[in-house]
């Protein structure tokens, strides 16, 4: 048996919100769209993964989604061009990562991070 997908379902009232968000920040295609539900999906090949957390790292809460990007500071000049606030970051950690937390549109706390 092999684990062929993880999908994390948001509730949100107006799944159209997250298109600049999910779109236009992180470059995701719509690979489904029925109104109700939207879904985003990147064109890169990225493993299952499940994590586990009681904190979100440095006393932080625990982000209900992370997103692994190749250039943060793109990222981060695309969310300040659409309004988004950074709640944390961006922060160098010592476990390897330059990371930032920011609220997509359903307000779902969003871990965006590069490796080092």
């Amino acid at each position: 048996m092999t684990v062929r997908r993880i999908v994390a379902n948001i509730a949100a009232g107006h799944p159209g919100r997250a298109r600049v968000f999910y779109g236009d920040v992180l470059d995701m295609d719509v690979a489904m769209d029925h109104g109700w539900i939207i879904t985003f999906v990147s064109t890169a090949a990225a493993p299952a993964q499940v994590s586990i957390a009681s904190e979100g790292g440095g006393g932080l809460p625990v982000p209900d989604l992370s997103i692994e990007v190749d250039n943060l500071d793109e990222v981060m000049a695309r969310l300040a061009k659409a309004g988004f606030v950074l709640e944390y970051g961006p922060a160098v950690e010592p476990w390897g990562v330059r990371r930032l937390f920011v609220r997509d549109p359903s307000g779902r706390l969003v871990n965006i991070l590069s490796h080092i």
